[in-house]
C-alpha cells in the first residue's frame, strides 16, 4: 500500500513568502459607539481642555509683557504671580483630565469585553465549529486592549490641544506672518509624512493581531491535548510549529515598531527645525527691528505650544490605527447574527412554509429533514482532517480515514452531500427511542438538529405538534436534557457541573442524584463534597465519572425530554447498570431518546430507528427489526459495537 501524500493544506510555506494575509477593516465611525457610550466623561474631560487651553495660551502673553515691563524698567507688579497661578491651574487641570482618561479607557477596554462576550456567547454552533477558540480568546483579551490607547494617548484631548493649536497659530501670525510661514512648511511635511505611515502601521496591526490569535490557538490546542501529544511524542513538533507562529507575530511586532519608530523623530525634527528657523530668521527680524525681543521670545513660546499638540497628533494617529488594526478583528465577531438574529430572518421563511401542526401524541416527529452542514463548518473540517493526517504521517501511522465529529472523512468523499436525506420518524410521548446505526450515519446530528444547534436545510422538525423553529431557543431547550457524546466537565467544582442546568437546585437533590449515578464515592473522597473542585476540563475524574457527572447533570435538571448521545460509552457492566436504573426512575412520564452504543441499551425501548448513510432504512421493535432489517441484524449480532 502506497503513503498517502501529504494534503496541500498541511505544508507551511517558507518563511518571508507567505501571502499577505488580509485581516477585517474598520473605520474610525465603528470606534465612535465605543467611545459614545462614555460621552458624559468626555465632555467634561472637553471642558478641561478648554480651560486648560486657556491658561496654557495665556502664558506666552503674560510673558511677553513681563519682558516689556522688564526692558522699560517698570514693576511687574502681580503678572509673575498669575503666571505661577496659571502654570499650576493647566497642571492641576492636565493631571485630572489624565485621570479621566485612564479610567475611561479602562471603561471602553470592559465594554468592548462585555460586548464580545455576549455576541461570542449566543453565536451559532456552526461558528464555533469553523473557528478556533484561541483566537476568539485572543479577540477578548489582547484585542480590546488596543483601544485604551485610544483614549490615553491624545485622542480624547483633541478638543483642547486642537485650541491650543489654532489659538497658538492665530498669535503667531499676529506677531510674525513670515516666521509662521517657515513653520506652516515645515509642519506639513511631517504631517504629510506622518499619514503616508500610518497606513503601514494600521496594516502591520492587523496581521499583528491576527498571528497573536493563530498563537493563543495554537497553544489552546496543545493545552488542551497535552497528554496525547506527550503520547504520541509530538511535543517538539507541537513546539516548532507554535514558535513559529509566534516568530510571525514577532515579525508583524516589529514592522509596527518599525512604522511607529518614524513618527516620534519626525516631530522632533519638526520641533528642531522650527526652532532654528524661528531662531536664525527671528534673530534676523530683532536685529533689522521688524520685531522686539519680547515678541520673539512670545513668538517661541508659542511655538512650543504649537508642536505640543502636533506631537500628541501623530502619537493619535499611531494608536488610533493600530486601534483599528484590532478593532477591525473585534467588530468581525460583532457583526456576526446571533442565533435570536437568525430566527428573526427565519420565522418568515417558516410562516410561508406553512408547516402544518400535528395534533397527535408526538413528542417529536422528523418530517422529511434533510441536513448538510454550512461549507464554513466543512472547510474547518477538512482542514481538521488534514492536520490529523499529517500529525499521524509524523509518527509514521498510515491512516485512510480520519473521523471528525459525527462523519467519517475518507480520501475522495463528498463533504458537501447532506448529512441528513429525507429523515422521518416520530417519537410518542414519554417513549422510549434508540437511534442506531454504524459510525456517521447522522445520529449525533439528529440530536443537534433537536437541540437547534443547526436547523434542516429542507424539512421540519415538530416539538408537540409545534415546528421547533417557531419556538424561541431557549424556551425550546429547557424542555430538553442532552448529555452530547463526549460531554466536557467545566473547570470548577461538582456542584457547580451540576447546577449548570438546575441553578437553584439544592445540596441534597445535587447529592441524591450523585449517589443515584454511582458517584457517592467521589462525593465521599473529598471532605469538601460538592465544593470539591474537578480540575481542568475534570481532569481529576476519570472518563466514567465524567460522564456519569454529566448525566447527573440532565437527570437534575429533570426535563419532558432527554436526549443521550452514546451515554454510557466509557461504563463497565456495573455502572451502567446503576446508570439505567437511575435513568428509568427519571425517564418514568418522561419522552427519551438515545443513541444505543450497546444491545442492553436498545432490546427494551419502545422504538428503534436505524440510520445508515443519513437515511432511515428501518424503525420497530428489536425483534421485529432482527427480523426485517439485516444491518440491524448485523449490529444486533455483534452487540452494537461500532
Amino acid at each position: 500500500m502506497s503513503s498517502p501524500a501529504t494534503p496541500a493544506t498541511t505544508a507551511r510555506p517558507p518563511r518571508g513568502r507567505r501571502r499577505k494575509q488580509e485581516g477585517p477593516r474598520a473605520s474610525f465611525r465603528q470606534l465612535l459607539p465605543f467611545l459614545f457610550e462614555h460621552r458624559g466623561v468626555l465632555i467634561v474631560v472637553a471642558i478641561l481642555s478648554v480651560l486648560g487651553a486657556i491658561a496654557t495660551l495665556a502664558q506666552p502673553l503674560l510673558v511677553g509683557q513681563v519682558i516689556s515691563l522688564v526692558q522699560a524698567g517698570d514693576p511687574l507688579g502681580s503678572l509673575a504671580w498669575i503666571i505661577a497661578a496659571l502654570v499650576v491651574v493647566a497642571s492641576l487641570i492636565s493631571g485630572y483630565q489624565h485621570y479621566l482618561l485612564q479610567r475611561t479607557g479602562t471603561a471602553v477596554v470592559l465594554s468592548s469585553r462585555r460586548r464580545l462576550i455576549s455576541r461570542i456567547l449566543h453565536l451559532p454552533i456552526s461558528e464555533f465549529d469553523s473557528r478556533r477558540t484561541g483566537d476568539l480568546v485572543s479577540r477578548v483579551g489582547t484585542d480590546t486592549t488596543l483601544l485604551y490607547a485610544v483614549l490615553t494617548q491624545g485622542l480624547a484631548d483633541a478638543v483642547g490641544n486642537g485650541l491650543i493649536f489654532v489659538g497658538a497659530l492665530i498669535a503667531m501670525a499676529v506677531i510674525d506672518p513670515l516666521l509662521l510661514l517657515l513653520i506652516v512648511v515645515v509642519i506639513g511635511v511631517s504631517v504629510g509624512i506622518v499619514t503616508f505611515i500610518s497606513g503601514g502601521i494600521r496594516r502591520a496591526t492587523e496581521v499583528q493581531q491576527a498571528k497573536v490569535g493563530e498563537l493563543a490557538s495554537g497553544v489552546e490546542r496543545a493545552v488542551g491535548s497535552i497528554r496525547t501529544i506527550r503520547a504520541a511524542g509530538a511535543a517538539a513538533r507541537e513546539q516548532a510549529a507554535i514558535t513559529e507562529t509566534a516568530s510571525d507575530a514577532y515579525d508583524a511586532g516589529v514592522k509596527v515598531a518599525k512604522a511607529s519608530a518614524f513618527v516620534v523623530p519626525i516631530a522632533g525634527v519638526a520641533l528642531q527645525l522650527s526652532l532654528l528657523a524661528v531662531l536664525g530668521v527671528g534673530g534676523f527680524r530683532v536685529a533689522s527691528g521688524a520685531i522686539t525681543i519680547a515678541s520673539l521670545v512670545t513668538f517661541v513660546m508659542f511655538l512650543f505650544f504649537l508642536i505640543q499638540p502636533l506631537a500628541t497628533f501623530f502619537g493619535a494617529i499611531t494608536s488610533v490605527n493600530q486601534a483599528l488594526g484590532a478593532l477591525g478583528r473585534i467588530q468581525e465577531v460583532l457583526d456576526l447574527p446571533t442565533e435570536t438574529q437568525q430566527d428573526a430572518q427565519l420565522a418568515a421563511i417558516v410562516r410561508s412554509e406553512a408547516v402544518p401542526t400535528s395534533a397527535g401524541m408526538a413528542a417529536i416527529e422528523f418530517r422529511d429533514v434533510h441536513f448538510a452542514y454550512p461549507e464554513t463548518v466543512v472547510e474547518a473540517r477538512r482542514k481538521a482532517e488534514a492536520e490529523a493526517r499529517a500529525l499521524l504521517e509524523s509518527v509514521h501511522v498510515e491512516a485512510s480515514a480520519v473521523t471528525v465529529g459525527d462523519e467519517t472523512a475518507t480520501s475522495g468523499t463528498d463533504e458537501t452531500e447532506s448529512v441528513l436525506q429525507g429523515v422521518s420518524f416520530s417519537v410518542p410521548r414519554g417513549a422510549r427511542v434508540a437511534l442506531v446505526g454504524p459510525s456517521g450515519a447522522g445520529k449525533s446530528t439528529t440530536l443537534s438538529l433537536i437541540e437547534r444547534f443547526y436547523d434542516p436545510t429542507s424539512g421540519a422538525i415538530l416539538l408537540a405538534g409545534e415546528d421547533v423553529r417557531t419556538l424561541e431557543r431557549d424556551a425550546l431547550r429547557a424542555q430538553l436534557g442532552y448529555v452530547e457524546q463526549d460531554a466536557p466537565t467545566l473547570a470548577g467544582t461538582l456542584g457547580e457541573n451540576l447546577r449548570l442546568a438546575s441553578p437553584h437546585a439544592s445540596d441534597d437533590e445535587c447529592e441524591r442524584v450523585m449517589r443515584a449515578v454511582n458517584l457517592g464515592d467521589v462525593l465521599d473522597r473529598s471532605a469538601l463534597g460538592l465544593e470539591a473542585p474537578v480540575g481542568e476540563s475534570g481532569v481529576k475524574l476519570s472518563g466514567g465519572e465524567r460522564q456519569r457527572l454529566a448525566i447527573a447533570r440532565a437527570l437534575l435538571a429533570a426535563p419532558p425530554i432527554l436526549l443521550l448521545d452514546e451515554s454510557t460509552s466509557s461504563l463497565d457492566g456495573l455502572n451502567e447498570q446503576r446508570m439505567r436504573e437511575a435513568i428509568d426512575a427519571v425517564a418514568a412520564g418522561r419522552t427519551l431518546i438515545v443513541i444505543a452504543h450497546r444491545l442492553s441499551t436498545v432490546v427494551d425501548s419502545d422504538l428503534i430507528v436505524v440510520l445508515d448513510r443519513g437515511k432511515v432504512i428501518g424503525q420497530g421493535t428489536h425483534s421485529e427489526l432482527i427480523a426485517s432489517t439485516p444491518l440491524y441484524r448485523d449490529l444486533a449480532k455483534h452487540q452494537l459495537l461500532v
